[in-house]
Formats: structure tokens, C-alpha cells, sequence
């Protein structure tokens, strides 16, 4: 079966009608079981979900007094719609990444939300800004003078999961998962049955079915 094309738009707001168990199943069904961001990445508030392309970036603690402002412009200004900022900091416990200014700028860009393995502070002003943003704290300490960007759009690793730029995050009150490109499309299908034919299993259970019953006619709990 030929899998159809979806235009970018669409296969985002589709994704965001979907919740991550879903496609987290789907995944699982397929033999991929890392995908899952670690547990403790979480969104600022819980009703929000983000679904985008990665857009990785890479960065390392660093005291040494670097003025990195011009990495971080060139970063910004590369970041295309449609875009999850994602960001790798070697588990960095001190800095925050993102922060007001930060959100103003992708979002002018056309990104969708940031996944950071890290901080963010400015945390009223960007929720102010209706930006989905996941991160491990909050804290008031910016980057400079503590932490440097490293390089943008190469592969990266969080919590043992590999993602490329373009490879699809999807995020919600339950963490963020990647979808590798190529199978962004195949699994945004599969989740969409799985959503539908939980309708039913859910009817099955609310018309007095046992759980042995509802297994017999294919359910899952």
C-alpha cells in the first residue's frame, strides 16, 4: 500500500488531535521502544502540546566568558516553519536556554515549541506568549557566562534517543516522543485507528463488559 502524502500543515494539526500513548503504542508495535524523551522533561503547563520538526541544537556547559550571541542569532535565523526547537545540553543542571526573547524570536520564525533538556527562565513571559514549551526546571540564570551553543541541524541524543533534524516530536501532558521522518506519515495513520477504536473499547467497558470480555473482542487496556 502506497502511504499518502500529507501536506507539513496538516500532518501537524493531526498529530496535535492525538495524544502520545497513541503513537507511543504505535512505535512500540514497530520494534522502536526508545523513543520517549526522559520522564522528567515536562511542559510548563499541562494542557500543552507542541508537534513539530526537529530543529536540534547542541550545547555544553562552559565558564570560560564565551560570547556565543552570534551562534545564537545564526541559530534563530535558520529555524524554518514548522519547527520543535530541541535541545541537547549535556544534562546541563545550571542554565536556562530558553527564555522571553528566545520564544519571540522563533516564533517569528515560524517555530512551533521547544523541547529543552535543560532550563528556562522568563517562565510568565513565555507563557504570556501561547508557546508550548518542554524543559527539565526553571531557573534565572541565562546562558552567558555558564553555558555555549555548540552547532545547530546535526544529530543529537537525549536520554539515549537519537534525533535528526526533521524526525517529528510530538509532546504532551504525558512527555515528548520522536518519530523518525520516515515514519511520520505510516504512524500518524495507525494512532488515528487506535484513537477511533478506543471509542469503542471505552463503550464496551461503559456497557458492563468484563475485562476478560472486552480482551476476547480484540481490546486492549
Amino acid at each position: 500500500m502506497t502511504t499518502p502524502l500529507i501536506p507539513d500543515d496538516e500532518l501537524l494539526q493531526r498529530y496535535l488531535q492525538l495524544f502520545t500513548g497513541a503513537v507511543n503504542d504505535v512505535l512500540r508495535g514497530r520494534g522502536l521502544v526508545d523513543q520517549t524523551l526522559p520522564h522528567d522533561i515536562r511542559p510548563l503547563r499541562d494542557e500543552m502540546k507542541l508537534a513539530g520538526f526537529a530543529f536540534t541544537v547542541a550545547g555544553e556547559k562552559d565558564r570560560g566568558g564565551v560570547n556565543d550571541m552570534p551562534e545564537r542569532a545564526a541559530m534563530l535565523e535558520s529555524i524554518r516553519p514548522g519547527a520543535v526547537c530541541v535541545w541537547e545540553t549535556g544534562r546541563d543542571d545550571e542554565s536556562a536556554q530558553w527564555g522571553e526573547v528566545m520564544t519571540m524570536a522563533a516564533r517569528r520564525q515560524g517555530c512551533r515549541g521547544a523541547v529543552i533538556d535543560g532550563g528556562v527562565r522568563d517562565t510568565d513571559r513565555v507563557l504570556a506568549q501561547d508557546f508550548p514549551v518542554f524543559s527539565r526546571y526553571r531557573s534565572s540564570s541565562g546562558m552567558l557566562g555558564r553555558f555555549r551553543i555548540t552547532g545547530w541541524q546535526n544529530a543529537i541524543s537525549i536520554g539515549g534517543v537519537v534525533i535528526e533534524p526533521g524526525d517529528l516530536l510530538f509532546g504532551d501532558i504525558d512527555g515528548v516522543i520522536v518519530v523518525p521522518a520516515e515514519l511520520a506519515v505510516p504512524v500518524l495513520l495507525e494512532a488515528e485507528r487506535i484513537k477511533h477504536d478506543e471509542v469503542g473499547i471505552k463503550q464496551l467497558i461503559e456497557d458492563g463488559s468484563t475485562p476478560r470480555d472486552v480482551v476476547d473482542r480484540g481490546g486492549y487496556f
